[in-house]
């Protein structure tokens, strides 16, 4: 709080000797003056949980960044461009503590949540004012109106500033003899009905397609093999060079091998169709 006070033509001065010299001393003078301009800034957010140090900290982060980036000869004042990025440095860090689960990831999200508290108690002492009482649907839809945000936004904002994150290893209640709250996650993996019957289609459907290969010769095996059952499928270009076939000629037998598979296997059973589609 001791720092010098800049006057427009010292702070443009060091501006100038910053951004055309990369003067770090000019950039720690200007930084440090304006440094109490964050501090301000910063304690407006205690609100939210954040501690201060952490606040101040981003606040000079983004005191630092509109120091980088400012432009002496647009002939606006250090203090008036710093505001806006020492602002959103703030501003970003909050959103990103305040839950594990990202609180807002566009400008109106941004906007509504350090917006609708405000909002809402104004619209609440308002209809008081006039002897009525809003309900919670009513409520968020002037929310929504105020703002210029969507509605199913402000549902999701109320949700996420109704409280504060809880552990899923958290007791239900002190009669559920420390039952936690992840014992009621459903389990959605297989169960064990469903990889029985999973793994006996994957050996029926083996079965079929090791019947289906044996009806073909030893050429139209070794193409399918190596087009479909390698981890690199090989090309038709490389197999006609190996098979001094064209292009062409692998392709039109890797069809009809394809054919042949396909006819054997719904001569075998009526359930392949299931496979097949």
């Amino acid at each position: 709080m001791k720092a010098e006070l800049l006057d427009a033509e010292t702070e443009l001065k060091l501006a100038y000797a910053w951004r055309d010299e990369r003067c770090e001393q000019s950039l720690h003078r200007l930084i440090t003056a304006y440094m109490r301009l964050a501090i301000s800034m910063a304690s407006k957010f205690k609100r939210y949980g954040a501690p201060m140090n952490d606040l101040i900290q981003e606040a000079g982060l983004g005191l630092m960044k509109a120091a980088d980036k400012f432009d002496p000869d647009r002939g606006v004042r250090f203090s008036t461009y710093a505001v806006w990025w020492i602002k959103a440095s703030i501003q970003d860090h909050v959103m990103r503590n305040w839950s594990m689960v990202r609180t807002g990831s566009t400008s109106s999200q941004k906007s509504l949540f350090f917006n609708m508290r405000r909002v809402q108690a104004r619209l609440e002492r308002e209809a008081a004012a006039v002897g009525e009482t809003l309900d919670k649907h009513q409520l968020r839809q002037m929310i929504s109106t105020e703002i210029g945000v969507p509605l199913h936004d402000v549902e999701m904002m109320e949700g996420r500033l109704s409280g504060s994150d809880y552990s899923l290893n958290a007791t239900q209640s002190t009669e559920d003899e420390g039952r936690e709250w992840i014992d009621a996650l459903e389990d959605d993996s297989a169960q064990a009905a469903e990889r029985v019957e999973d793994s006996h289609d994957t050996e029926k459907l083996r079965g079929w397609l090791v019947a289906a290969l044996s009806d073909l010769n030893d050429r139209e095996q070794f193409i399918v093999r190596e087009r479909k059952l390698r981890d690199q499928p090989r090309t038709l270009e490389s197999l006609g060079q190996e098979l001094s076939l064209s292009k062409e000629r692998v392709r039109q037998l890797e069809a009809a091998a394809f054919g042949k598979m396909r006819k054997s296997l719904e001569m075998q059973s009526q359930e392949v169709f299931h496979f097949l589609g």
